[in-house]
């Protein structure tokens, strides 16, 4: 493979940033402030090093896990991520067709750019609902109801975005949804004209849950609303598996489990969100030291390796998503992009496993 194959996460990144607008590619790369949370988590990461091990036979490795009790090929899916159509034409249903292929959850947003349903359908099950509670939760009700008529098996609420955060690098291209076109963003559409092309060609992306439902998504309302009774209200609405993402704090969390979720997801929201939060993988170490140790914890947020991956496992993850550096492979390559660093994340997982002596990832993450 040449210069434009995956190799890596940094090299889908590389790849992206030469072909996407500059407006698209920081929307997605984009994190808050000045941006030192990013940096926070990726040192936390960087500082956990794993236990290699000697002359054990590890020649037959498995990567199969289990999530709620169903077996899936990888311990990692797909977080749920906004508008993944700005990264290439139909990347919501690649992504879908990638969790069908691995039996893995997919992460749809509330404010996916493909009808929920129609991914559920390409994801021949694997998806998961994310919700968003916004304005006076009107909507956020009666798209939890259209998830579980869907046959939606999994909601999970993000509450970690009362406001939307500030991210500069978003802010200075004037990124809004929809698109404004300006002077600054014509030129920048003009300097992609292949992105461009493919985008005009399939349509603007558009946050379809709400074309369809007749009501429109403000991405910029206050999200401040939603209290613990929602919580309350969605537990009792909602049969089936409820997760509740964006989760930093201990008391939080005892609270959650408390009221009868699930599953936590702790996440800083890729560090899009606050700036001053704590790193997600101290967080989760922490979680999984005070809460029962049989209790679902998922993770997600700056993951970029195999070997993220199963830093993540050892210290108490269940289950591990990954997020933008999928749309970034995306907009590398389509669909043969996606595929070459989700193969590329599944052997740096399954190399880091034959060096620290693993077989199975279904052993006791204390041992890791």
């Amino acid at each position: 493979m040449g210069a434009g194959a995956i190799h890596s996460a940094k090299d889908a990144r590389r790849l992206a940033r030469r072909r996407l607008p500059w407006m698209v590619f920081d929307y997605i790369d984009g994190a808050a402030g000045q941006e030192t949370g990013a940096a926070r988590n990726r040192a936390a990461l960087d500082a956990i090093t794993l236990r290699p091990r000697i002359l054990r036979d590890v020649s037959q490795r498995s990567l199969t896990t289990e999530i709620f009790g169903a077996e899936a090929d990888r311990p990692f899916g797909i977080a749920p991520m906004g508008m993944c159509n700005l990264a290439a034409p139909g990347a919501d249903l690649m992504l879908a067709r990638l969790a069908a292929r691995y039996r893995v959850p997919h992460g749809v947003s509330t404010v996916a750019s493909t009808p929920l349903e129609t991914i559920l359908e390409a994801a021949e099950g694997y998806a998961w609902f994310q919700l968003y509670f916004s304005g006076d939760g009107s909507g956020a009700f009666k798209l939890a109801e259209r998830a579980k008529a869907a046959g939606y098996q999994t909601l999970v609420l993000t509450v970690d975005v009362p406001e939307v955060g500030r991210r500069p690098r978003e802010l200075r291209h004037g990124f809004t949804m929809p698109f404004r076109i300006g002077p600054s963003q014509f030129f920048d559409f003009a300097m992609h004209p292949r992105w461009s092309l493919r985008t005009l060609i399939a349509g603007r992306p558009d946050m379809a849950n709400f074309k369809m439902e007749g009501y429109d998504f403000d991405r910029t309302e206050s999200r401040a609303r939603a209290t613990w009774d929602t919580l309350t209200r969605l537990r009792d609405l909602w049969p089936g598996k409820l997760v509740v993402k964006g989760v930093l704090d201990s008391e939080d969390a005892r609270a959650l489990v408390a009221a009868g979720v699930d599953a936590i997801q702790v996440s800083s929201h890729g560090a899009r969100q606050l700036e001053a939060a704590p790193a997600p993988i101290d967080m989760l170490a922490k979680f999984r030291a005070e809460l029962e140790p049989d209790f679902p914890l998922f993770y997600d947020s700056g993951i970029l390796s195999g070997e993220d991956i199963l830093r993540a496992l050892s210290v108490g993850a269940d289950f591990v998503f990954v997020g933008r550096i999928l749309q970034f492979a995306i907009a590398a390559a389509g669909e043969k992009g996606l595929q070459q660093l989700w193969e590329v994340l599944s052997q740096e997982l399954s190399i880091a496993m034959a060096q620290t002596g693993q077989i199975s990832l279904n052993g006791d993450n204390s041992r890791w």
